[in-house]
């Protein structure tokens, strides 16, 4: 099975990697992302646990470094059976204080880059009616939170432009699926690198899960593909109250919204970010709230085995309609 992974270096897209490899040799993974350190030891991980890897160093912004990254799969690993578009770039800043360039780069890597990559998909998967293109999204796709315009305003776009996709894809009559997968707050090292005009320093607004939870989430998508997959309860608490309470929502985030995305520590003045170039090294899949960070979701296991779950509670629910309607036996 050949599967491609952007954002691959590190954060989500690492653990990803990390958890496709655990099928083996089975696996062969194109592993594209600007950071070649950190692709460079994705591979090593993936032959580690007998899987094959190249790395493809690309920028997702330039359509013709996608178009030629998939091209270089297609020829050393053969035909791309799944592609998942993980990478993403963000500024955390009140849109007043957003440049013209910022705004534009992060529409370009988190909102064009993934669209690049699905029409690349595309070329190949539809010639050969099969395929899976996941779309790793995010609860901020549907609700939109205070510092952080420009990332929200491309997942909300990826959204879009996913659902035009399937629909065009099912009136087609194809059988290549596109999968939404929208993530709850992940411990990644996007909230060290990520370009910040904070007063303090960037973190996921709690609760955190570690980026294993979410992987497994992701894999089990592309493997059992459906329309979308809400990871983590908080997820789903918040797209559940941007459909019912939006005004609610509103008020609830402008009186929490800024200090949940803030630690106590005062922000790293000229620190280095990754908005136009990656930070050398290699970064992993963790950021730095490991101690906070959940290892378990029961929200994301009830996901990955719906099927199981039905069937015990419809074997529950046969058996409590016989008890109640099963003659009583005599004394």
């Amino acid at each position: 099975m050949v599967v491609v992974v952007t954002g691959a270096s590190a954060g989500v897209g690492r653990a990803v990697v990390r958890e496709l490899a655990r099928h083996g040799s089975k696996m062969k993974i194109g592993l594209l992302a600007r950071g070649t350190d950190g692709l460079l030891a994705a591979k090593k991980e993936v032959e580690a646990l007998g899987g094959r890897a190249i790395v493809v160093e690309t920028d997702i912004s330039e359509e013709v470094e996608v178009e030629a990254a998939a091209a270089r799969v297609e020829r050393e690993l053969g035909p791309i059976d799944i592609w998942i578009n993980d990478a993403m770039v963000s500024v955390f800043a009140p849109v007043s204080e957003l440049t013209p360039n910022e705004l534009r780069r992060v529409t370009d890597v988190t909102y064009l880059g993934t669209v690049w990559c699905t029409l690349a998909a595309l070329r190949r998967m539809k010639e050969r009616n099969r395929g899976v293109i996941v779309q790793v999204g995010s609860a901020l796709a549907y609700r939109a939170i205070p510092l952080q315009a420009a990332y929200c305003a491309a997942k909300h776009a990826v959204k879009g432009f996913t659902e035009s996709l399937r629909t065009e894809l099912l009136h087609e009559k194809s059988r290549v699926q596109v999968v939404m997968v929208e993530l709850p707050a992940v411990n990644t090292p996007q909230f060290d690198w990520s370009r910040s005009r904070m007063p303090r320093q960037a973190q996921p607004v709690p609760p955190i899960y570690q980026p294993e939870v979410i992987a497994r989430a992701i894999v089990h998508a592309a493997f059992h593909p459906r329309k979308e997959v809400i990871v983590g309860f908080p997820a789903w608490k918040a797209i559940f109250a941007e459909k019912w309470t939006p005004a609610l929502a509103d008020r609830f985030l402008a009186k929490n919204g800024y200090d949940a995305q803030m630690t106590d520590e005062p922000s790293r003045p000229h620190r280095l970010d990754d908005l136009w170039r990656p930070l050398p090294g290699d970064h992993g899949a963790h950021g730095r709230f490991d101690a906070r960070a959940k290892k378990w979701s029961l929200w994301v296991w009830l996901n990955m085995n719906r099927r199981l779950v039905t069937g015990a509670l419809a074997a529950m629910l046969a058996g409590a309609i016989y008890v109640t309607k099963a003659p009583k036996m005599m004394p």
